[in-house]
């Protein structure tokens, strides 16, 4: 502290300082814990409370998980912590109960690779980090109801994340009812005969095993072979969206690569149409919205069977079936189950020689092939490169319309995840088809009228010419004439054909695939799924739950050279071998038998999917959630359809993978009667992000920004000028300022009026300290004008304030109070400061009622301060649950405006009248102004004009 600021304080002992700041705000922190101020009363159930307070009308108001990180927070962290709170502050304050906890999502791969570095295990960095947070994050003065909070990582919270794992393993999805149903029925079906086997057989007539993998066709949680992404480096398989554009781990940054192993998954693909339509009755950002709709990926098309002489037929899905007539080849993923089967023995003759790829047979070239695609990420299979690669299968298919033989060739731009994983391609009218098909001296027909000078002889195109308002050239057989319809004619026609015919139907494809769920990892949920010595899977009763993850020595996954594709993972937990073979009674009838636990984990997700289910009903031990208590905070309402939190504050990093997880879990529950709502969350709100100055040196090295000078314009560190960018804050970029040094330096009410001040809540802004003294003097005004700075006393008196006041006053409560519910927190703040700094200079002591109602005003943005001065203002009762002032319209409205009156155009007068006067009493007021008899001069009027309150057109004769 400056010589100058201990002058100040001796000389004003009861001044608004850094040290006074520190005291009133841990006194009211350690009040609020004590008194339980924060705690909303469930209806009915252990936390059930003041029957009064659980009567109000509901709120509940969440952040997005934080993940307890060892660097802590840095201000940026905090801001939609603080946004919440602000706005949760205020709905209490407008007669709401409000729910508004904070809990953390500590399962995952940060703490397990924390771990592995240092040799500690990671429940205890985990635990230590988690501690520090809600050391910081109480030091915000954050109204959570701290009974309610948890920790994925809580064995008495993950027993239940099992629990719905276990509900989704033993359910499927009914078509013809369109939500989930208990696998037991289906099992009757099959029993009963009402539904028919695959091969017709009775259900008795099955195998346990030929059981097991007919259910697994229908479970929503099943395990399959399938490609997978694997990251040697990270020892442990992705989910697409943990896959970055460059075909990378998102964490780490390793290279990914396609295997094929037996992995778990979620059928999320059976919601793909309820997940889309039910986003139009969510009150989300367009922009999530649009996201969501991208990775879900609807389109309508056919599927169409390309038949293969020896091996039945391929299928792919199409969504411009009005071109198949111009299908002159087709191409499978390499990866696809079809290759093995159509591959000949030898090349046919007359093979192309480029086909070959200088082979000696189909087998040597497709080996060859799927290993080079193999070290290919997804994402640089399908970019856009300049040379297409692939080889001849050495089969032919024929053309279901055209009836033509055409080569199936295998091709990395083919993705099994993606429609069926075969395409048919026509080169003609697709920019990757007419490449490819250009490098392997194919031929093209042109189906679709060029719009151009080109000519409809593909040879002479420099490129495919793809269009939907054209016309079908060229697509006619003894049967059916597409020519010279448009798209959309043509593609019903074609349709129709192909489901006559028995080749083709008209379908819906969508992007989404299943949720990869396994994960090679220690840290995470064990999966409550043991196999028998068939290897069949069994779920473990509920009895048996939480299973809960073992302590190991060895927690690492073991890793690979990145760039080792051919590596298999090794899960920590499968080296444990005491834990994963057991002896069970399952108590279905078996009695004892040894059983093999999974050695996979959770994915890091599996904890965030139903979080906010917990937070209702947190100590329940007997149930997911008590029906009651979900339908009275979550329920579907007016407005809210499909139920759901109120409003969800977080980053729009989470556009898909979180938030498109979550909803088909609530989904899954709500079909099986567990919950009421269909959607967890209702509003959606993405705040921006606190950005920081980035100094490099000429290395491009981050240096400490705080020991950066500014001389002249251009910036230095240890005398080395270095360049200054605007991009994020974190501790690698030596940029990171902690809420700690400000709360020291100011106050943690400062910090939250900053924060709240720097700009609209949904946009970026660059944090500036220098910048945070402006909402502390705004504080320092507050206070010296309600306490006197030299006694300590309040100063306020019991007189009635003049009419100035009173209109700046209510002008202030009317906006302030309409930014809160609107979370525009910038505009309130600028808002309270004018009404404050209008107190300071109408001088003299504030009359109570005045400085009682600015105390409210500023309460949910400064909560600390707020206590402390409506204490000092003679009240007993915390100001947290007072009533939010409520502007009185009189004095909203100006008191007066200025009506201009204009004669031929030219002003005459100017009236101050009441605004809320009427076109007949300001014609009156106009036509008696004797300025404008006199501009007049005694003509007659033809026409006035009146627009109150603000202008009067007298048009004369």
């Amino acid at each position: 502290m400056s010589e100058t600021n201990s002058a100040a304080e001796t000389a004003a002992p009861h001044r608004y300082t850094a040290a006074m700041a520190a005291d009133i705000e841990a006194r009211w922190q350690d009040f609020w814990d004590a008194e339980g101020t924060y705690e909303a009363p469930n209806p009915t159930g252990d936390l059930a409370g003041d029957p009064e307070l659980a009567a109000k009308p509901k709120k509940f108001i969440m952040d997005m998980f934080p993940y307890p990180s060892g660097a802590g927070l840095h201000v940026g962290h905090p801001l939609g912590y603080i946004a919440t709170d602000v706005y949760a502050r205020h709905q209490r304050m407008t007669g709401h109960n409000v729910l508004h906890t904070l809990g953390f999502d500590a399962f995952g791969l940060p703490a397990e690779q924390y771990a592995v570095q240092t040799g500690t295990h990671p429940r205890v960095s985990t635990e230590a980090n988690m501690e520090n947070m809600k050391v910081q994050l109480r030091r915000l003065g954050l109204g959570h109801d701290n009974r309610r909070s948890f920790a994925t990582i809580d064995a008495e919270y993950y027993k239940w994340t099992q629990w719905i794992f276990l509900q989704i393993f033993n359910s499927w999805y009914d078509t013809e009812a369109d939500k989930a149903r208990p696998i037991a029925e289906l099992v009757e079906q099959f029993e009963s005969g009402t539904r028919a086997t695959p091969d017709s057989r009775g259900w008795s007539a099955l195998s346990a095993t030929e059981r097991a993998d007919l259910l697994s066709q229908y479970r929503l949680a099943y395990a399959s072979d399938a490609p997978v992404n694997w990251s040697p480096g990270l020892g442990t398989v992705l989910a697409n969206e943990e896959v970055t554009a460059d075909g990378r781990s998102e964490r780490g940054n390793f290279p990914v690569f396609k295997a094929k192993l037996r992995q778990w998954n979620m059928r999320i693909t059976a919601y793909a149409d309820r997940l889309l339509n039910d986003l139009d009755g969510l009150d989300w950002p367009e922009a999530i919205k649009l996201q969501q709709r991208n990775w879900i990926g609807r389109s309508e098309g056919a599927r169409v069977e390309f038949p293969v002489d020896t091996a039945g037929g391929i299928t792919v899905f199409t969504t411009r079936q009005d071109t198949l007539f111009g299908a002159t080849y087709m191409v499978l993923a390499p990866e696809h189950d079809m290759v093995e089967r159509i591959i000949p023995a030898a090349w046919p003759e007359g093979t192309h020689p480029v086909w070959t790829g200088g082979h000696a047979s189909p087998a040597e070239a497709v080996t060859a092939y799927r290993k080079q695609a193999a070290a290919k990420s997804d994402v640089e299979r399908q970019a856009e490169a300049k040379d297409k690669t692939g080889v001849f299968t050495g089969a032919y298919a024929t053309n279901p319309v055209s009836g033509e033989k055409v080569p199936v060739f295998i091709a990395d731009y083919v993705l099994m995840g993606y429609g069926t994983g075969a395409i048919m391609a026509v080169p003609a009218h697709d920019a990757r088809d007419f490449a490819f098909a250009r490098a392997f001296e194919l031929p093209m027909r042109c189906v679709v009228q060029p719009s151009d000078d080109r000519g409809t002889d593909p040879a002479s195109w420099d490129d495919a010419f793809s269009s939907y308002d054209a016309k079908l050239v060229n697509s006619a057989n003894d049967e059916i004439s597409l020519d010279g319809l448009g798209v959309v004619e043509a593609k019903a026609k074609i349709t129709e054909w192909l489901q006559e015919h028995g080749v083709g139907e008209g379908t819906v494809n969508f992007r989404l695939r299943d949720w990869l769920f396994s994960r090679q990892r220690y840290w995470g949920e064990p999966f409550p799924i043991v196999y028998d010595e068939d290897g069949i899977a069994h779920p473990l009763p509920e009895s048996m739950l939480p299973l809960e993850l073992p302590e190991v020595e060895d927690y690492s996954p073991r890793t690979f050279d990145p760039e080792d594709a051919s590596a298999q993972p090794e899960t920590p937990l499968s080296r444990n071998a005491d834990w994963v073979n057991v002896t069970l009674d399952l108590g279905d009838g078996a009695g004892p038998r040894k059983y093999r636990r999974e050695t996979n984990t959770m994915p890091n997700w599996a904890g965030s999917c139903w979080y906010e289910l917990r937070y209702l009903d947190p100590n329940n031990d007997r149930q997911l959630v008590d029906p009651s208590i979900e339908q009275y905070w979550m329920g579907p309402r007016e407005g809210q359809p499909t139920g759901g939190v109120d409003l969800y504050v977080g980053g729009a990093e989470h556009a898909v993978l979180h938030l498109l997880y979550a909803r088909f879990w609530s989904k899954v529950l709500h079909d099986l009667g567990h919950i009421s709502s269909a959607e967890p969350f209702h509003k959606l709100y993405n705040q921006g992000m606190i950005q920081a100055f980035v100094y490099r040196d000429s290395r491009g090295i981050a240096v400490p920004a705080a020991e950066v000078e500014e001389r002249d314009g251009a910036f230095y560190y240890a005398g080395e000028k270095v360049s200054r960018v605007l991009g994020k804050m974190g501790k690698s970029l030596k940029n990171a300022v902690t809420p700690d040094e400000i709360c020291a330096e100011y106050g943690a009410d400062t910090l939250r009026l900053y924060e709240m001040a720097m700009g609209p809540l949904d946009v970026s802004r660059p944090w500036d300290t220098r910048a945070v003294v402006g909402q502390y003097r705004l504080l320092q005004r507050l206070w010296r004008n309600v306490v006197d700075e030299e006694t300590g006393e309040v100063t306020v008196v019991d007189t009635e304030p003049g009419e100035d006041t009173l209109r700046a006053l209510h002008k202030a409560i009317d906006g302030v109070g309409q930014d809160m519910a609107g979370m525009r927190f910038n505009t309130a703040i600028a808002k309270v400061t004018e009404l404050n700094n209008h107190l300071t200079k109408a001088g003299g002591p504030l009359s109570r009622s005045v400085a009682e109602r600015l105390v409210l005003l500023i309460a949910p943005l400064a909560p600390h301060i707020a206590e402390e001065l409506w204490r000092r203002l003679g009240h007993t009762d915390s100001v947290v649950h007072q009533d939010f002032p409520v502007a009185d319209p009189a004095y909203v409205v100006d008191e007066t405006v200025t009506c201009v009156v204009q004669i031929k155009g030219k002003v005459r007068a100017r009236l101050e009248i009441s605004p809320s006067i009427t076109d007949e009493e300001l014609e009156a007021l106009a036509l008696a102004d004797e300025a404008v008899v006199a501009a007049l001069g005694g003509a007659g009027i033809r026409k006035v004009i009146v627009r109150a309150p603000k202008l009067v057109n007298i048009v004369p004769a």
